[in-house]
C-alpha cells in the first residue's frame, strides 16, 4: 500500500470479474496514484476485453499519466494529459508485443481512462470512454445548492460527475488507442471537494442511475462516510472489497471492478 500525506487518504482496489474468473483470466483493470504534499494524481483504466493486451495498455496509460502529471502545475493539466497520452501511445508502438511496430496495432492494447488531478481545493477530471469520476462536496443544509443533490442527516451533498461515454451501442466505448482519441477526451473542473471517486464500468451501475446522469441512493454516500471514519486502512480496504465482491454484486455485474476513493 502506498504511503500518502495525512491530508490525503487513498483507498483503492481492483477485483477480477466473474467472467474472467470463469475463463481463468486475470483482471484487465489497472490503477495508479501518487501524492506530493497536498497534490493528488490518480488514474483508473479498464483494458478492453476485446483487446489481446488490454491489461498492458491499462497499466502503461496509468503509469505514464501519473508520472507526468504529478510534476505538472494544475494550470497546465490539459496540455500534460495530451502529452502523456501521446507518450503512452508511442510506448505501445515500440512495445515488444507490437510485432509490426505500427500505430495500427496499438488497438491490441485498448483501454479506457478515468483520472483526476487535485491540488489546493481545485482539480479536474480527465476521461476517455466509460467508467466514472465523482467529486463529493458536503455543505451545511441551509446553504443553497444549484446542481445535482441528495440529502442525508441534515446535510445536502453536492457532487460533480464525469459521466461514462459510450459509442452507438451501450456495449461500445472509446479508448486512448483509437485514431480519434483526442475527440473523445473530456475535462471536468472540480472545486472544494471533500472526497473523490474513480471507477471502471464494472462499478458504475452500482453508483449511478440507469441513464448515468446522477448518483443512486445508498452507495456513494455510505461508502464515503465509512471510509472517512475508518482510520485503519486494512479494515477499510477489507470492507470495500466485501462490498464490491459479494455474490449479489458479481451477479449484477460480472465485469472487472476497480474503485478508488480519496479523502481530502
Amino acid at each position: 500500500m502506498k504511503k500518502t500525506p495525512r491530508s490525503i487518504r487513498v483507498i483503492a482496489t481492483k477485483i477480477t470479474g466473474g467472467l474472467h474468473l470463469a475463463k481463468q483470466k486475470p483482471c484487465q483493470d489497472f490503477y495508479q496514484y501518487a501524492c506530493s504534499g497536498n497534490k493528488l494524481v490518480a488514474v483508473v483504466s479498464d483494458g478492453a476485453g476485446s483487446a489481446v493486451y488490454g491489461k498492458i495498455g491499462a497499466k502503461i496509460i496509468c503509469e505514464t499519466l501519473v508520472n507526468v502529471l504529478i510534476n505538472t502545475p494544475l494550470k497546465n493539466t490539459k496540455e500534460a494529459v495530451i502529452k502523456a497520452i501521446n507518450m503512452a501511445r508511442s510506448r505501445l508502438v515500440i512495445h515488444r508485443l507490437n510485432k509490426s511496430k505500427s500505430e495500427r496495432e496499438i488497438l491490441n492494447f485498448s483501454a479506457t481512462i478515468v483520472g483526476v488531478v487535485y491540488h489546493k481545493n481545485r482539480g479536474v477530471f480527465f476521461h476517455i470512454g466509460d467508467g466514472a469520476g465523482i467529486a463529493v462536496h458536503t455543505v451545511k443544509a441551509e446553504k443553497e445548492i444549484q446542481s445535482n443533490q441528495s440529502v442525508s442527516s441534515g446535510t445536502k451533498v453536492k457532487y460533480t460527475l464525469s459521466r461514462p461515454a459510450n459509442g452507438s451501442f451501450s456495449c461500445e466505448t472509446y479508448f486512448y488507442t483509437m485514431k480519434n482519441w483526442a475527440d473523445c477526451l473530456r475535462f471536468t473542473p472540480i472545486e472544494k471537494a471533500e472526497a473523490l471517486f474513480l471507477m471502471t464500468d464494472g462499478v458504475t451501475n452500482f453508483a449511478l442511475s440507469e441513464d448515468m446522469c446522477e448518483l443512486k441512493n445508498g452507495f456513494i454516500e455510505p461508502i464515503n462516510q465509512y471510509l472517512r471514519n475508518e482510520q485503519n486502512k486494512t479494515r477499510a480496504l477489507r470492507a470495500l472489497n466485501n462490498t464490491l465482491d459479494t455474490k449479489q454484486a458479481r451477479k449484477l455485474n460480472s465485469d472487472d471492478k476497480t474503485f478508488l476513493w480519496a479523502g481530502l
